[in-house]
């Protein structure tokens, strides 16, 4: 079973490649052929996806202690919730959550345009598509992130049992939090995604906001639960005396939820008065540009945290994407500039408008703060050599 999880995943790198290349290409050249090949090949990565899910679960119940991962994160004496819960439990089984999220989605998009959205989906597909194939490409190619490496090599024998959860994870947090907060996480890649075709297309209009209304609440509401069920979880386990100790990782998924929100309230805006087109775009990129910070933090082990995971070797291609994420969706949006013209003016500075604007001002604010407590004992360190 852990072949067909390890094979998929590197039919996965293949399929998910060609969607990107075919469904660019085929938009560029106006060939319908290649796009539907383009859908279909996306399709198809979203299966291989939950083919290797299916995978390595059924390692984790069959107790299958050969797999390094299923070694390290579970053992015979857990229960059946927690043994399921091993899958999130490490580096490489969370990137493999990440990119099962980021295939089904993709899966229902498709399905979901078959017969609207036809200019921009290429471009959705594509966008989409990149986020898989980064995904599969570390799942693949990196040791600490492939869910289905043998332990094997390393002890030279099979063991009889594994090492177990960290106590710290027996916890109901545990089969919560983790899953609920990669869905908001990964739910922003949608409107994201939307959002940078239509800047491609030059459709900017109100209907990529409208078109992923719903994608965008989904993921607030799982990115909010999350957020509530891990500061839980962070006062009943380590008992820091509150429900929130400023911790990176807390942080980390904070600061898109903050952003994420204002994102929320001002398309409002834009779908009723024509305005906010440039901020909307804004705060759309820097949400989904935070989802990939925050899981630099988490998982490249640069910044302290009590609850982070070691580093891995993550980082440098974790602060790639991040940047390749965000230079592009600007880049993008100020070679559009000239065609975001705002249809209507602020009417006063005490109006409904001026209200959500002041409202996304100061979550902001919040935003950047949390964001500049949070990375300034490594820039610190970085210019200082020590770490403040």
């Amino acid at each position: 079973m852990a072949n067909i999880g390890y094979y998929s995943l590197v039919a996965l790198l293949g399929t998910a490649l060609y969607a990107t290349v075919v469904s660019a290409w085929g938009k560029i050249t106006n060939r319908k052929e290649m796009i539907i090949s383009g859908e279909r090949a996306a399709l198809v990565s979203g299966v291989l996806l939950i083919f290797s899910a299916i995978a390595l679960f059924y390692s984790f119940l069959a107790r299958d202690f050969s797999l390094e991962y299923v070694y390290n994160y579970s053992d015979r004496s857990l229960s059946f919730i927690y043994t399921i819960s091993g899958f999130w439990a490490g580096n490489a089984g969370s990137l493999l959550m990440w990119a099962v999220f980021l295939g089904v989605f993709q899966l229902i998009l498709i399905l979901q345009n078959r017969r609207k959205n036809r200019d921009m989906m290429p471009w959705v597909i594509t966008i989409m598509s990149v986020q898989v194939t980064f995904f599969a490409f570390l799942l693949v190619f990196l040791d600490s992130s492939n869910p289905f490496a043998s332990i094997v090599p390393k002890l030279g024998y099979v063991p009889t049992d594994g090492q177990g959860l960290n106590p710290m994870l027996h916890n109901p947090g545990m089969y919560l939090h983790p899953p609920t907060t990669y869905l908001g996480y990964v739910g922003f890649a949608v409107p994201f995604a939307f959002a940078m075709a239509a800047l491609i297309t030059g459709r900017l209009s109100d209907i990529w906001i409208r078109s992923t209304r719903r994608w965008t609440i989904f993921a607030w509401f799982f990115l909010t639960l999350g957020n509530i069920v891990g500061a839980w979880w962070a006062y009943y386990t380590l008992g820091w005396g509150g429900y929130w100790a400023w911790d990176p990782v807390e942080n980390s998924s904070f600061m898109p939820w903050l952003v994420g929100t204002a994102y929320l309230h001002s398309v409002m805006i834009q779908e009723k008065k024509g305005m906010l087109k440039i901020w909307n775009m804004s705060l759309i990129i820097m949400t989904f540009g935070l989802t990939i910070l925050g899981t630099l933090i988490t998982r490249s082990g640069i910044i302290n945290s009590v609850h982070t995971f070691s580093s891995s070797g993550l980082g440098p291609y974790l602060f790639a994407f991040f940047l390749l994420s965000v230079g592009g969706g600007f880049a993008l949006l100020i070679y559009r500039l000239p065609d975001l013209k705002t249809e209507n003016e602020l009417d006063s500075i005490i109006s409904r408008e001026s209200m959500f604007l002041f409202n996304n001002l100061i979550l902001l604010g919040i935003a950047f703060t949390t964001l500049w407590g949070t990375v300034y004992p490594f820039i610190s360190e970085a210019v200082q050599g020590v770490k403040v």
